[in-house]
């Protein structure tokens, strides 16, 4: 199969805002890599600044099916990776014995065999797949307990599982795989040493308003610059337990333009702030007095462009 792979880095970039995905060069440089030497990418970063995205877009853009295991805590082996069909294995053993054809050895292979293997996302990822290597998605991997880490060292370094009862499954080709982390929680050194790694930072004001001009075309130019700006200085306060993201600006936009709004004003914000800021305790610091006077700021700011 040819490779379908950017060949440069400014391939990576031109292939990532056929998705409308707007991306620095630093990120389309460790994705360049990533492919280019087969190595899984680690994404690290706040909530919502687009890491997931970028599996999705890779898989879009590549043709490839997407696998993706999303992480949460008491996430297991038997849930990540495979587990045995335990009622079929008793229904097998069941009519051997009852037609006392049973040898132990025989029956003791059929039944760990991979007809009654329950494949999981990890152990998809690995088959061979007739558009190529699947993209894998290990989204969340912070939100996992810290054992789990441990099961993911082989198939990151190696692209293979072993079954105790049945053998080593190797992938033919290495999945391309992307693992989020939103940093709840460090990651084991020994994990990360596997893999190539890239914070994924909050866009600058331009790069946010490419992103919503591509998402949303038809916005009104001035509001868009008024939400980013506004966005930009929640961004800059440091008693805001979570700044908003890309996500969340895309969404404040898109509620906005619902709302027929062309200018933000105090009001405005007063109103739609729950689609920006998700803690009522960030809700009411910038509600009222301190919405006011970051508008007043972006207005005076804009009109002397």
């Amino acid at each position: 199969m040819p490779d379908k792979h950017p060949q440069s880095i400014d391939a990576v970039q031109e292939m990532l805002q056929g998705a409308d995905y707007v991306a620095d060069r630093s990120l389309a440089t460790v994705l360049f890599l990533a492919l280019k030497m087969g190595r899984p990418l680690f994404l690290e970063g706040e909530a919502g600044v687009g890491k997931t995205e970028i599996a999705k877009v890779l898989a879009e853009q590549l043709d490839r099916p997407l696998i993706r295991l999303q992480c949460y805590e008491g996430l297991d082996v038997s849930s990540a990776v495979y587990e045995w069909d335990y009622a079929r294995q008793m229904i097998e053993i069941r009519l051997a014995e009852a037609t006392e054809t049973a040898d132990k050895d025989r029956l003791s292979s059929d039944i760990f065999s991979e007809k009654f293997l329950i494949k999981r996302p990890l152990l998809k990822a690995l088959e061979s797949n007739v558009s190529g290597a699947p993209v894998l998605l290990i989204d969340e991997l912070d939100r996992t307990d810290e054992p789990f880490e441990a099961f993911l060292l082989e198939v990151l370094s190696d692209f293979q599982v072993t079954i105790p009862e049945f053998g080593t499954i190797k992938a033919k080709e290495p999945p391309i795989v992307i693992i989020t982390s939103n940093r709840t929680r460090e990651i084991h050194d020994a994990l990360k040493r596997r893999c190539l790694y890239h914070w994924v930072n909050y866009p600058d004001a331009e790069r946010e308003k490419e992103i919503i001009a591509r998402k949303l075309p038809d916005i009104d130019k001035r509001l868009s610059e008024q939400i980013v700006l506004f966005i930009q200085a929640l961004r800059q306060d440091p008693n805001l337990f979570k700044l908003p993201g890309v996500a969340e600006t895309l969404d404040w936009s898109s509620a906005l333009k619902e709302l027929d709004i062309i200018s933000l004003d105090p009001d405005v914000i007063n109103d739609t702030l729950g689609v920006l800021l998700k803690y009522q305790d960030d809700i009411s610091k910038i509600q009222g007095s301190e919405a006011a006077e970051i508008i007043q700021k972006i207005n005076t700011e804009l009109g002397t462009k």
